[in-house]
């Protein structure tokens, strides 16, 4: 399925645990591709762990993504071919008081270049633009490439 993702992005110093948990999973991921980002994901919760590769367009508020559903071994054979260790997050999803969910990720956690950020996603570009963000929400990255998942994969992964 293709979809336009439209989110803001954050970097927070925490889990802001004062809000309604929605819910909580780990994730491992990898990069087969940085441009276009082409990247193998799963995802565990307490119930199940899911398998999915993804393709995203070119952006930075708005890009195009493509979604599709894998199996535990075909995400398995993308990390052997891969051949890095992927990268781990710990995200929680939390509600706004305006409603919006609030994704919270702490990516691969005791490393020295882990770190914390908070994405908002929208279902327009006037509804992002609109957005007031809490104060938490301390440095707005949506339009700093350096925080894009596949440039850390890059810069942590791929270093030369």
């Amino acid at each position: 399925m293709i979809i336009t993702e439209i989110e803001r992005k954050f970097l927070i110093d925490g889990f802001p645990d004062a809000l309604p948990l929605r819910s909580e999973c780990h994730m491992r991921q990898i990069y087969l591709s940085v441009m276009p980002t082409v990247r193998a994901r799963s995802k565990k919760t307490k119930d199940k762990e899911t398998y999915r590769i993804t393709i995203k367009g070119p952006g930075e508020l708005c890009r195009e993504e493509i979604e599709v559903p894998i199996t535990k071994e075909q995400f398995e054979g993308l990390m052997r071919i891969a051949g890095k260790e992927p990268i781990k997050k710990h995200k929680k999803c939390y509600t706004l008081p305006d409603g919006n969910i609030l994704e919270c990720s702490l990516v691969d956690e005791g490393k020295e270049t882990s770190f914390m950020y908070a994405e908002v996603e929208f279902r327009s570009v006037k509804e992002a633009e609109d957005f007031s963000p809490p104060e938490f929400l301390k440095k707005e990255v949506t339009y700093d490439n350096s925080y894009k998942m596949n440039n850390y994969w890059q810069k942590t992964r791929l270093k030369t």
